[in-house]
């Protein structure tokens, strides 16, 4: 199996986008989104971005490389009442081949692709497809910043194995002049791409400590590095460090309740 397969689909990553909901909404009421958009939500897990956007009157198709979240956006979209212009396919983000040249008006991307393992590929993609005068957004998690998401893969890598020869972190596409270089070798110049760093808020009913559960359940990175600790005797370990992070970052007053803002990087390409 794809490597990357099989990390997005070792756990279950709708447990983890249940706490995402309110901020995907948020995004996409930004995206200038209007009736009859024709929209690409790339690397769409379950639809946190992909089902407000149908909502709001777009056609979108999510694709995912996980088979479990592409069947679990479209039991949401039926939910949704959306299934018949909100459609998730299974596909990988380096290779949209199946997928005709500028067929969206919008390119969405939001802490998707950047997991992807060719990022010059998936910076090819994207702009392939998107029209003439559309637009590609992305949100990325930024490498080295204080809050939760890049702590958290942080504290995970250092349990984990090395990572095998050639890999390329998936943090790189929260560095704008990584962003530009990829960007640039798709054909955009860099007078077409902003970016904006802003928050993103996770929340949870429980306590921190549930929360890091949760992770240690359902988020494949996550998971590997617990397994990795658990071999060298070191789970417990970890999961002080990971309690330590949730609860220092925190922002709910109420008990049994987490709320945290983790900051990321959003990209906007304009596609001439």
């Amino acid at each position: 199996m794809n490597p990357n397969q099989a990390l997005w689909e070792k756990g279950d990553f709708t447990r983890i986008a249940q706490t995402m909901r309110d901020s995907g909404e948020a995004l996409v009421r930004q995206a200038g989104i209007t009736p009859g958009m024709q929209v690409l939500d790339l690397g769409c897990g379950d639809g946190t971005t992909a089902i407000p956007a149908a909502r709001l009157g777009a056609r979108v198709t999510g694709v995912d490389i996980a088979r479990n979240l592409v069947a679990a956006g479209n039991q949401r979209a039926a939910q949704a009442g959306v299934a018949d212009h909100c459609t998730f396919i299974e596909g990988d983000a380096c290779d949209l081949s199946f997928i005709e040249n500028q067929s969206f008006d919008l390119v969405i991307s939001i802490f998707g692709a950047m997991f992807a393992p060719r990022p010059f590929d998936v910076a090819r993609e994207m702009v392939r497809v998107t029209r003439h005068g559309g637009r590609i957004v992305m949100g990325n998690w930024i490498p080295n910043d204080p809050t939760l998401v890049a702590q958290i893969l942080r504290i995970s890598s250092a349990y984990a194995p090395p990572p095998p020869e050639g890999f390329i972190s998936p943090m790189t596409w929260g560095s704008t002049p990584q962003v530009i270089e990829r960007f640039g070798a798709a054909g955009v110049a860099s007078e077409a791409i902003a970016w904006t760093r802003e928050p993103f808020i996770f929340d949870f009913k429980g306590s921190p400590e549930a929360f890091v559960d949760l992770f240690r359940s359902f988020y494949g990175p996550t998971m590997n590095a617990f397994e990795a600790a658990a071999r060298d005797g070191r789970e417990q370990a970890l999961r002080s460090e990971l309690v330590t992070l949730f609860e220092a970052q925190n922002q709910s007053q109420y008990p049994h309740t987490t709320l945290v803002a983790a900051n990321f990087l959003k990209v906007t390409v304009d596609v001439g």
